[in-house]
């Protein structure tokens, strides 16, 4: 009997971690989206938030030419877009509905199986609380993201950089908690060997650094900082460039002076690639199988699409495959953050008791 229980319970496990790396999958299509409209300037063109109606897209003329007459009294096309044809609206209006829609499906993605397993009794009692919280993040990430929009529908056809940071931040708060619970479920039968503490500390310092260059990478896109400075290794042969600190008091260059951003990205590129370079190293010593190589992977592709991306001025492809590298590195941070945890705590395989699973 207790066998038969056992194997339930670890059967369960895997269920519930695949479904949430399903879930963490979809989060990151929509990251990527998020960013193909925030670089086709998209995200302005559908100035109403309809969170039940909304999923319903315009069927007929009358139905165009009335979503259409509401975003030609919006800033940005006065100011920006005057004259665009309906033809021409249609281009942008399908990336943000197809970008707020995604965000519907991946709440169904996560709630209707939830209840499901809830129902059956699937999930650990102590996992009720943590998978609870993760939809109500969710849901307030829609709410933010609308936040965010409405900041360029006033006055400046622009959002702002602080709206569009804290959205792209906790958009990959839920991906990185979703995939690390993920792992959790899924984490298996622990090898030989144990992670020192240091290298503990260190490839939780990779994940660090990496989700600071991320938001830092809201900042660069919200005030159009990549598309500046298109020079490297110098900003316009410079190493500090002109006008870092144009704006008083200083502080306001950190986050509103495209030249002082774009720097600041630089150097905590750089913080990255020694972060990771530093990570490697120790990895080697450890007596388990670290995969740390994927990360160190994922930090060249990344540094080559960030360079890239600079040099050509931010087409379109190379930012969304930019933006998406930074979140496929996070994911292989965590992934190497998580196998050294595993290593420096006592794990039995397929110890997944019904009150929790171990951290």
């Amino acid at each position: 009997m207790y066998e038969m229980k056992h194997n339930s319970e670890y059967r369960h496990a895997q269920v519930l971690g695949w479904w949430l790396m399903c879930c963490a999958a979809t989060v990151f299509v929509m990251v990527v989206v998020g960013g193909v409209t925030r670089l086709t300037q998209s995200g302005l063109s559908m100035v109403e938030w309809a969170p039940i109606m909304g999923i319903i897209p315009p069927l007929n003329q009358t139905e165009w030419m009335a979503v259409f007459e509401k975003y030609r009294l919006s800033p940005e096309y006065l100011k920006i877009n005057a004259g665009m044809s309906l033809d021409e609206f249609k281009s942008i209006f399908y990336w943000e509905y197809g970008h707020r829609v995604l965000g519907r499906i991946i709440g169904l993605i996560y709630l209707l199986p939830l209840l499901y397993f809830l129902v059956r009794g699937m999930v650990p009692r102590g996992w009720y609380g943590r998978l609870a919280a993760l939809f109500i993040l969710g849901g307030l990430q829609g709410l933010l993201g609308w936040y965010m929009v409405k900041s360029g529908l006033v006055d400046v056809p622009h959002v702002s950089q602080y709206r569009l940071t804290a959205h792209l931040g906790l958009a990959v708060v839920i991906f990185a908690t979703m995939l690390w619970y993920a792992m959790d479920f899924l984490r298996g039968e622990r090898p030989a060997g144990h992670a020192t503490i240091g290298y503990m500390r260190l490839t939780a310092w990779g994940v660090v650094v990496v989700f600071v260059m991320i938001l830092s990478g809201g900042f660069v896109a919200g005030t159009k900082a990549g598309f500046i400075m298109n020079t490297f290794p110098t900003m316009n042969g410079h190493w500090i460039p002109q006008g870092v600190a144009a704006m008083q008091p200083f502080w306001h260059n950190l986050f509103e002076n495209p030249v002082t951003v774009q720097f600041i990205h630089r150097c905590l590129a750089l913080l990255v690639v020694a972060s990771i370079l530093a990570c490697f190293w120790a990895s080697v010593r450890q007596t388990f199988s670290t995969r740390a190589w994927l990360l160190l992977c994922a930090m060249t592709l990344q540094v080559a699409l960030g360079i890239s991306a600079l040099l050509l001025r931010v087409p379109v492809w190379a930012g969304a495959a930019h933006q998406a590298g930074a979140v496929a590195l996070l994911a292989a941070a965590l992934y190497v953050a998580h196998r050294a945890r595993k290593q420096a705590v006592e794990f039995e395989r397929p110890r997944v008791t019904q009150d929790s699973l171990p951290n």
